[in-house]
């Protein structure tokens, strides 16, 4: 069995990490976007030397919040930020088009290659849905009945995490076919007592698991019947033990990231603790807990073929600074996997 190791990728932002992803059909290729305004594009290498290069970086106006890969045929890549645009990067020329355009910053944007769909959500409370089979044409606008703070899709489902612990749950061939505002596949309440940090879709389309800026991670199913909400569970995480002398009790981090794993579905998740964890969301265990980085993860990334996971370190806001900075402190860390570290049990 091949060893897992670690390494840490050159000229890391300057600032915090908003999020990072790999190409879909390169896991050599990382995505890291961050709030000192910049898109940076990293080459991972194999073999002597180096373990990585940073092929570009991309300026935009304004800090980036979240940024994925589009179709791997265009090189293109999708952003949302706080200049309130959806831009779309040429990764070769490195030109930028505004795709829309919405009232207030924006937070997250997804790629669906099945149904060529990009959909952004801003805290404006819309999404808008690109169809990019009609370039030029204006997105689909959905309102939503709160601030969205996470957003991610699986290969038929698109999750929306909002404020007042709603979850709005669409069906993608029904926004790829809607000429008009559809309604929710499914509309639930969050598990989760407080705010959503993260959330993340099963690769196998079954269901998603969300984590709380309280310490906890829900994982629940898409089938809406009795057998299947009777499986949801949520779980404590990201917790250390507070020295006796200040009352002892528990330490709450912020579970900021959440991954799953692409062959196993298995998943990880990032705290504000410093911690990554590997759980086994059908045995209901953690695998196994990995070093404690400097900082806060801030964000988490599989590689499609499952053999990397990307690790974004930077101060976490709980640490209270009034004059935050992630100068010097923001680290990008890839660590390659051993053939079965990731591998839950029972799993073939």
């Amino acid at each position: 069995m091949a060893p897992s190791t670690q390494f840490e990728l050159p000229q890391p932002p300057t600032d915090a990490v908003s999020s990072l992803v790999f190409s879909p059909d390169s896991s050599h290729r990382l995505l890291v976007s961050s709030w000192d305004r910049h898109v940076y594009l990293y080459q991972l290498t194999e073999g002597e030397g180096d373990n990585a290069n940073l092929l570009n970086k991309y300026e935009h106006r304004a800090p980036v919040l979240d940024v994925c890969f589009g179709d791997a045929s265009n090189n293109d890549a999708y952003t949302a930020g706080m200049d309130r645009q959806v831009k779309k990067i040429d990764l070769t020329s490195g030109e930028q088009t505004v795709l829309s355009k919405h009232s207030e910053p924006v937070r997250c944007v997804v790629y669906s290659s099945a149904h060529n769909l990009l959909i952004s959500a801003s805290w404006d409370n819309t999404l808008h849905v690109h169809k990019l089979s009609e370039p030029g044409s204006d997105p689909l606008v959905i309102p939503l009945p709160g601030k969205p703070h996470a957003l991610s899709s699986s290969p038929t489902k698109l999750v929306v995490a909002m404020t007042a612990r709603l979850v709005h749950i669409y069906d993608l061939p029904t926004l790829a076919a809607a000429t008009s505002p559809p309604a929710p596949w499914q509309t639930r309440e969050s598990s989760l007592k407080f705010l959503t940090r993260a959330v993340a879709c099963m690769p196998n389309d079954a269901g998603y698991a969300t984590s709380s800026i309280e310490g906890r991670v829900a994982v629940e199913w898409f089938e809406d019947t009795p057998e299947s909400q009777a499986r949801k569970y949520a779980f404590k995480c990201h917790r250390q033990a507070a020295p006796e002398e200040e009352g002892g009790g528990d330490i709450v981090y912020p579970v900021n990231a959440l991954a799953f794993h692409p062959v196993y579905g298995t998943f990880a998740s990032g705290g504000g603790d410093g911690t990554v964890a590997l759980w086994d969301a059908e045995a209901k265990r953690r695998m196994r807990q990995y070093q404690k980085f400097p900082e806060a993860v801030a964000s988490l990334g599989f590689s499609g073929d499952g053999k990397y996971l990307a690790i974004g370190v930077c101060p976490g806001f709980e640490t209270g600074m009034e004059d935050y900075t992630g100068q010097g402190r923001t680290r990008v860390f890839v660590r390659e996997l051993g053939e079965t570290e990731a591998k839950g049990k029972g799993t073939k």
